[in-house]
């Protein structure tokens, strides 16, 4: 198909990704943003993803034994596959459930029509493989999006030894941008990391995760998640809502929660579900607090009633887990003009965030006490948290799904252009 064919014709895009709703929290909205925007505005979209799996890592009763299924979800058809879930989390079943999904996917995306582009977000790193397979056998140009930086997040956070799997692991990252006709990234700072890794300028996209902002005549009401929930009015709220894995860094929250245990004024929430929710069950029980809620993800409207009813929000990060790793969570909570106490390394992009826009308060991880005196700062200090929150809300707003959207949208057209 030459160029004038094609701009006379619906373009078509495959995305192929592991996340996708109805999971509500990760990378599975941001893939349904961009694949129902593109829908909207004129392409023909199919996805090709797992079974609903993230965060709790289990499938639904319903999906069970399923090889496959087609959905259509807002405009989108949604080819899933059948892949591993383990039960128990470990590096090697992580490597068998991320195998076992690229495998079926692949088979999957060569039975589609050809596409004009293919979008593979990433992780699972490995996907670089069929991206850069159907780039040679289809010869259609290729996007890579990364939203986290797997090797790196690995060996930063000692869920693997320096060794021949790391090796691996480098080579694929290598393969998957060197192959790829554009790499995107969701920060400044990966980026950057692309461009130190030997990606080129002109192949790098800029692709921030879209921030939907909400509708002013449907912000919940003051004070329905804690009267749901029997925290006082008085109380000083501090939430967490999210995944609960081991980047997050949650033991921080446990042991702050522990050091203010005895401020009858401050509770904490914890809103999500994951692979370290046991783990901080059992950490809150074996400590006898009181002043800690766990609670399983909850819709939208409520975790919106939590933002809402939210003093001070939280994004925590394990030490060493990623100079470019920058949670999605942050850009919503500010879109609700929240303030935000930050658990990140320096020199991370939260820390330089929080920095340069001055959109949040910093600490240092494992500094248990730092964290607890913020937290305590806060309490007095109500009009310094608003000023907080008004910075971090004229920030966001270059993030609005309309400009993030309409500008991808356009880079893409003009790699088809291009060819």
């Amino acid at each position: 198909m030459n160029v004038s064919d094609r701009s006379n014709s619906q373009p078509r895009l495959i995305l192929l990704g592991i996340n996708y709703p109805p999971e509500v929290t990760g990378i599975a909205p941001y893939n349904a943003m961009l694949a129902e925007w593109l829908a909207e505005n004129g392409w023909d979209v199919e996805v090709v993803t797992s079974f609903p799996y993230y965060p709790a890592w289990e499938k639904l009763p319903e999906d069970a034994g399923k090889l496959y299924r087609r959905d259509v979800m807002n405009g989108v058809t949604v080819h899933r596959v059948w892949h591993y879930v383990p039960k128990t989390v470990t590096a090697l079943k992580r490597m068998v459930h991320e195998a076992s999904f690229i495998a079926a996917a692949m088979l999957r995306l060569f039975t589609l029509r050809k596409a004009d582009v293919l979008f593979v977000v990433s992780p699972p790193l490995p996907l670089g493989v069929p991206a850069s397979v159907y780039r040679y056998l289809r010869g259609v140009p290729t996007v890579f999006h990364v939203q986290d930086l797997q090797p790196d997040a690995a060996v930063g956070l000692g869920m693997l030894r320096p060794g021949l799997l790391i090796k691996l692991l480098y080579r694929l990252e290598a393969l998957a941008y060197g192959k790829a006709s554009r790499v995107s990234g969701i920060s400044p700072g990966m980026i950057d990391v692309f461009r130190r890794k030997g990606v080129e300028d002109a192949k790098t996209l800029f692709f921030p995760n879209p921030v939907e902002f909400p509708d002013p005549a449907q912000i919940p009401l003051e004070g329905s998640f804690r009267k749901a929930h029997g925290i006082p009015p008085d109380a000083f709220l501090v939430s967490y809502s999210g995944n609960l894995g081991v980047k997050q860094g949650l033991g921080q929250i446990i042991e702050a929660a522990a050091y203010l245990r005895h401020e009858s004024t401050v509770r904490f929430v914890i809103c999500g579900d994951g692979v370290m929710r046991r783990t901080l069950k059992e950490a809150i029980t074996e400590r006898n607090l009181t002043n800690v809620t766990v609670l399983p993800l909850q819709p939208f409207s409520v975790y919106h009633s939590l933002l809402v009813d939210s003093n001070l929000c939280l994004v925590t990060q394990q030490a060493n887990s990623g100079a470019a790793f920058l949670p999605s969570k942050l850009l919503n909570i500010l879109a609700f003009q929240r303030p935000i106490l930050a658990v990140a390394d320096d020199s991370s992009a939260v820390a330089t965030l929080c920095r340069e826009e001055g959109c949040g308060w910093l600490v240092p991880p494992d500094d248990t006490e730092a964290f607890a005196r913020k937290i305590n700062h806060g309490r007095s200090d109500r009009e310094g948290l608003q000023a907080v929150a008004a910075r971090g809300h004229a920030f966001v707003e270059r993030f609005k799904c309309v400009f993030v959207l309409e500008r991808i949208e356009a880079e893409l057209r003009l790699l088809l252009q291009r060819g």
